[in-house]
């Protein structure tokens, strides 16, 4: 996976963006949480309310959040399921639809699902955490990384 510090990976090559793409300027100068999910992905989609609790805590705190649809398996790739997905879940954060791994590839999730990333105002990421244990730890450094503004 991407190593500690890297700068953020370019959002280049989706399929499509849902609720619009994220200019390099919009995700900086402050922390930006980046979720890789899949529709089969039963983990993910269990994910979904700590992430939509976690935009109702962060997001007035200037937090952005992007989410990366990578498809595990060829049915994963119906855009429509995606949508479908996505409108019944609530995400209205920016939405990559990535059948070609392109972005997948350039974050180095591994193959994973779900995966997050967690970077800081800087662009510079700060913590990763894949499958099912790892959204308590991504939370406490972003708790760390808002704590200055109001936490």
């Amino acid at each position: 996976m991407l190593p500690s510090g890297a700068s953020m990976p370019s959002f280049e090559g989706a399929t499509r963006w849902l609720h619009g793409e994220p200019t390099p300027a919009s995700l900086k100068g402050a922390p930006a949480v980046v979720q890789f999910w899949a529709v089969s992905c039963s983990l993910c989609k269990d994910n979904l309310p700590t992430l939509r609790a976690w935009k109702e805590k962060y997001g007035p705190r200037g937090v952005r959040f992007v989410s990366v649809h990578m498809p595990r398996q060829e049915s994963d790739t119906r855009v429509d399921q995606v949508e479908a997905v996505v409108e019944e879940s609530g995400m209205d954060e920016p939405v990559a639809i990535d059948n070609a791994h392109a972005i997948g590839d350039r974050f180095q999730t591994g193959g994973l699902w779900p995966a997050y990333f967690l970077f800081d105002g800087e662009g510079k990421l700060r913590a990763r955490t894949a499958g099912a244990a790892g959204l308590s730890h991504l939370e406490r450094t972003l708790a760390q990384l808002t704590a200055g503004e109001g936490g």
